[in-house]
């Protein structure tokens, strides 16, 4: 496949970059700041573009099978997520290229059926909450979307580097936790689950969350 990655540099962009290359995937790798350093594998194609530019990301998904969104704003700008959202949607719309996002956790169902979720649990981090909504809001611009085949990847509740081991669970609005009750998921298992999906699509139009 042809794989366009926007938010390429980033902790999850890298590893789904990475992912796909080794599955023997053609990756356009796209960075906002060609200058950034960056530990890009050489196989992959750098290019320049902004996901909130719909111009861009009709120019970098021309001809290409699916575009990957792991675009992660600094903390006090949550608000560019909406925007990128936006233009992704804007340069992808009647394409016919998939739309792939890794979005957050906190508006998974809570495990229980009272309704809570993630984000409403009293022990969710303080400082974690701008990025919450800010991936609350990009879903909810997914699901109101015309024109565009889209899948949005809810991860874990915790989501860190760390190791590749190639298995997961899914699930689909409703946190996966282990039988302690924890929920997690490296980022490195995290890019096996979108390129997965990638590969086999099994969430058109859906949501969908991976945790060990």
């Amino acid at each position: 496949m042809r794989i366009t990655v926007f938010g390429a540099a980033g902790n999850v962009g890298s590893r789904v970059v990475a992912e796909a290359l080794t599955r023997g995937h053609q990756v356009t790798a796209v960075l906002r700041d060609p200058a950034r350093p960056h530990t890009l594998p050489a196989a992959a194609v750098i290019a320049t573009g902004d996901a909130a530019d719909a111009g861009d990301v009709a120019r970098l998904s021309a001809g290409q099978d699916v575009v990957i969104t792991a675009t992660r704003p600094a903390p006090g700008s949550e608000s560019e997520l909406a925007v990128a959202t936006k233009g992704l949607l804007a340069g992808l719309a009647g394409t016919g290229v998939r739309l792939l996002a890794v979005g957050g956790a906190g508006s998974l169902a809570l495990p229980g059926g009272n309704g809570a979720t993630v984000l409403d649990d009293p022990e969710f981090p303080p400082s974690w909450r701008p990025i919450a909504l800010a991936c609350g809001e990009q879903f909810d611009l997914l699901r109101a979307s015309v024109g565009v085949e889209w899948t949005y990847l809810s991860p874990a509740a915790l989501l860190e580097p760390g190791e590749r081991t190639g298995r997961y669970r899914l699930g689909r609005d409703e946190l996966v936790v282990d039988a302690d009750g924890r929920s997690a998921i490296s980022m490195e298992d995290l890019a096996v689950a979108l390129i997965d999906e990638a590969e086999r699509p099994a969430h058109r139009g859906l949501r969908f969350t991976a945790a060990y």
